[in-house]
């Protein structure tokens, strides 16, 4: 028995596709069947799985179950709940040696996908490859594994709330005053932000806690700014210190301060950072090739150490690994503590973390929001390039810049800093698109930027036209 995906689910950082269309239940088994190989070939036996609240994902876990065990691997189940909780179930166990989370993240409510753990460390690039070889010639392991469910929420909840413990009494008569809105926008995150809320000090409004794989109230991604006017009109109806947004598998963070303020992923991590080098002098900061001059020079200036990476969660993930990084995140909103806390990415672990940060600076996220320097900088743009030719234009782009007297950075594509401010073109690892980004501190100097990222585009046969704010 053998089985051929469709060639855009494999992914390199998950498995995403349509339900229907380019995914379905044998594939979710046949992903089971060669995970289950791969973990058991590596002397693993348990896999934790769960899901979100999509409408197809308790169809795609019974397969994927159906799948894992027929390779002789255990099951454990730990239900409906956001990708991190999954995280914590493989993390916190010592019997469990991977974990899949069946998720489409943000994507319209017709997708779904799998994130994987393997032993650990992230799944991915190569993993996922191997995931469609496997399959494509069935070199499957057979066997019969056993399924129990475990009820993991509670003890989820527990960990989340730890840091606060740690406080001291100034810093938890603080948090006893903040008063937080939360937009857990239909996903699958909300059952466990009610329970988190509820044992929090402080007051807290929910927004769209219940679990609908429909998204009816607004999309699920808080990137967007349009998907946080419910929030920022809670925030001012109840005049909140602050509100906080997750996206539909409760991995990545939004945030509105007092005034209505967008804080985006990067101004999250200045103030992560600035109460993290407090506990940890010196420590190494991650951040994506994406994030703002501002923020790199805030993590020098505060006695850390920046470190510029490519953008991706299971990327950065590796990267902390390697470096011993407390701290690190994306401009997507992807946060990552390895301080106090695992080192995968949280939303709901980097909320608590954010009024923790707040409490123990002594200001209130609108000061430490009003505080950041003012830079002016694009959207993320994207736009279409043939699939073939993507990676191509960001080499010659990189060899025309050989000698520029500009300092150029190819960490992931090129991102390129002289008086004007920076601008960065790199190739997007899951599309067929180049993506652009330009910040300066003026907006003649944005202009000039983005004068050089059209010239090098036109020297490459390209224009960047009609673009989509990301």
């Amino acid at each position: 028995m053998t089985h051929k995906f469709h060639p855009t689910v494999l992914r390199e950082y998950d498995i995403r596709g349509v339900i229907g269309e380019t995914l379905g239940p044998d594939d979710a088994r046949a992903i089971g069947r060669s995970f289950g190989t791969l973990l058991r070939r590596a002397g693993g036996k348990k896999v934790a799985i769960g899901y979100d609240g999509r409408v197809s994902s308790p169809i795609l876990e019974h397969a994927l179950c159906e799948g894992l065990t027929a390779t002789g691997c255990d099951v454990v189940k730990v239900g409906l709940g956001p990708t991190p909780m999954l995280y914590y179930a493989e993390a916190s166990a010592e019997d469990v040696d991977g974990g899949i989370q069946i998720t489409g993240s943000h994507n319209p409510p017709n997708y779904n996908g799998f994130k994987m753990v393997f032993q650990g460390r992230p799944f991915f690039g190569a993993d996922i490859l191997e995931i469609g070889k496997i399959a494509e010639v069935g070199d499957w392991l057979d066997g019969s594994g056993s399924v129990e469910s475990r009820e993991i929420m509670g003890e989820y909840i527990e960990r989340l709330l730890a840091p606060i413990v740690a406080l001291d009494d100034v810093g938890k008569d603080r948090l006893s005053t903040l008063r937080i809105g939360w937009d857990a926008g239909n996903g699958a995150a909300g059952p466990a932000i009610e329970a988190l809320v509820a044992k929090l000090p402080g007051e807290h409004f929910t927004l769209f806690t219940e679990v609908d794989g429909h998204f009816p109230n607004h999309h699920p991604d808080p990137t967007e700014e349009k998907n946080l006017a419910d929030l920022r009109q809670l925030v001012a109806d109840k005049n909140l210190d602050f509100g906080l947004a997750f996206d539909g598998d409760g991995d990545r963070i939004g945030a509105i301060d007092g005034e209505g303020r967008v804080i985006w992923g990067d101004q999250l991590l200045m103030i992560y950072a600035e109460d993290l080098l407090k506990l940890v002098p010196g420590a190494t900061i991650i951040a994506d090739v994406k994030a703002s001059r501002a923020l790199y020079d805030q993590i020098a200036e505060h006695g850390g150490k920046p470190l510029m990476w490519k953008t991706g969660h299971s990327l950065i993930k590796s990267k902390m690994k390697e470096t011993g990084a407390p701290l690190a995140g994306e401009m997507s909103g992807h946060v990552f503590f390895a301080h106090e806390y695992y080192g995968f990415d949280d939303a709901l672990y980097a909320g608590v973390r954010l009024l923790i940060a707040s409490a123990r600076l002594g200001r209130s996220v609108t000061e430490l929001r009003g505080a950041m320097p003012d830079m002016i900088n694009t959207p993320e743009m994207r736009f279409q390039v043939d699939e073939s030719r993507k990676f191509a234009v960001i080499d010659e782009v990189k060899d025309r810049l050989k000698d520029s007297p500009d300092e150029v950075n190819s960490t992931d594509g090129v991102r390129v800093t002289n008086d004007d401010g920076w601008w960065l073109l790199r190739a997007s690892n899951t599309q067929d698109v180049l993506v652009a980004r330009a910040e300066s501190d003026s907006e003649a100097g944005l202009a000039r930027l983005m004068e050089q990222i059209d010239g090098q585009l036109a020297l490459s046969g390209l224009e960047r036209g009609p673009q989509a704010a990301h």
